[in-house]
């Protein structure tokens, strides 16, 4: 089974906002196998200088056991992350030897950096706890957002309340959904690997409560657009944050497609397709040229234009650096050679 049909098999058959692993997929998730990863995987310190930039992109040489959705689940990244950043590899079997690319560099969202952050067009949760002994951390994890026609809300919220091993009751519209498909469903679903929360729920203020972060019984299918509104996570990851996440912890659920920052002379820019989107969709420029305005202030920069336009399109979540200081303020607004994206970082073995 290919990705198009793992990604066709798993829109297809989703129930609340998380899925369940169904016959169809069995054979396939079955071969999946989980190590832990890095320790630091998810864990950044927050430069003190105040860049928005945190952690390094790196890469890896696979051994003949290894998928991709392995590796996607060690270095704490999703489905379509890994994906996006390896075109053509097979997920499945990319073979021995075959170096790939981990996404693990990220221009941190723009607004507060407090409590929780998820960023819907990076299928991205990020949270920032209280600083300790004056170090301040994010802690950064991939997660599932609401598909097509069933999106995440945007606002701000809190957590109002954290329930450990919960039970599911499936709303009435997801009972009928999967009483049409042929699929009926129990009024309840109790704790257990059934369950298609996991064994722990935060509920979000939104709707009454209806929207929440939890875990899966499919972690595959964790870092796509596939549930009913809920955000979904790792099992490992959603334990980590449920111990550490207060009470009446802020929420913020934000839509922003593109960041820059302009760090150390380099405009750098961080493009995932927008929510919602087709793959036809065009690149805005307009935003694009606010945003630089914005990062650079007064200083002279050359932009390679015809390379932003390049990065906004193929949008899979690599930084790249498309502009540089000029030091001549009368310099061309275009460079006269394309501006090359940095190397991957240092090479690790998983």
């Amino acid at each position: 089974m290919d990705g198009p049909a793992i990604r066709h098999a798993l829109e297809a058959n989703v129930v609340h906002g998380c899925g369940r692993a169904l016959a169809l997929l069995t054979a396939a998730i079955a071969v999946l196998t989980w190590s832990s990863g890095p320790a630091d995987a998810t864990t950044f310190e927050l430069p003190e200088d105040g860049s928005l930039v945190i952690g390094t992109d790196t890469s890896i040489t696979t051994h003949y056991k290894d998928t991709l959705l392995d590796i996607a689940r060690q270095y704490s990244l999703g489905y379509d992350e890994i994906i996006r950043a390896n075109p053509g590899i097979d997920m499945w079997l990319p073979g021995e030897g075959t170096q790939i690319a981990l996404p693990e560099r990220r221009i941190l969202p723009p607004g507060p950096h407090e409590g929780v952050i998820v960023s819907l067009p990076e299928h991205r949760l990020y949270y920032f706890p209280t600083a300790k002994r004056g170090k301040r951390v994010v802690m950064t994890y991939p997660v599932s957002i609401g598909k097509l026609g069933r999106s995440t809300p945007l606002g701000v919220t809190r957590v109002i309340d954290k329930v450990e091993h919960p039970s599911w009751y499936p709303t009435a519209s997801v009972r009928k959904e999967h009483l049409d498909a042929g699929d009926p469903l129990p009024g309840v679903v109790g704790p257990g690997p059934a369950n298609p929360l996991g064994d722990f729920k935060i509920r979000l203020g939104f709707g009454n409560g209806t929207y929440e972060i939890h875990g899966t019984n499919n972690p595959t299918a964790v870092g796509l657009a596939i549930t009913h509104g809920c955000i979904r996570m790792y099992p490992e990851d959603v334990a980590e944050l449920f111990a550490m996440l207060p009470l009446g912890t802020p929420v913020r659920l934000i839509n922003v497609p593109v960041k820059v920052a302009w760090i150390d002379g380099e405009l750098l820019l961080e493009a995932h397709p927008p929510v919602d989107a087709d793959e036809r969709f065009e690149p805005d420029m307009s935003r694009f040229s606010d945003l630089s305005r914005a990062a650079v202030g007064e200083a002279t920069v050359a932009i390679d234009w015809d390379y932003a336009r390049e990065v906004l399109k193929k949008a899979d979540g690599i930084i790249a650096t498309v502009g540089l200081a000029a030091e001549d303020p009368n310099a061309p607004a275009l460079p006269t050679m394309p501006i090359a994206r940095a190397a991957p970082g240092q090479d690790a073995t998983p």
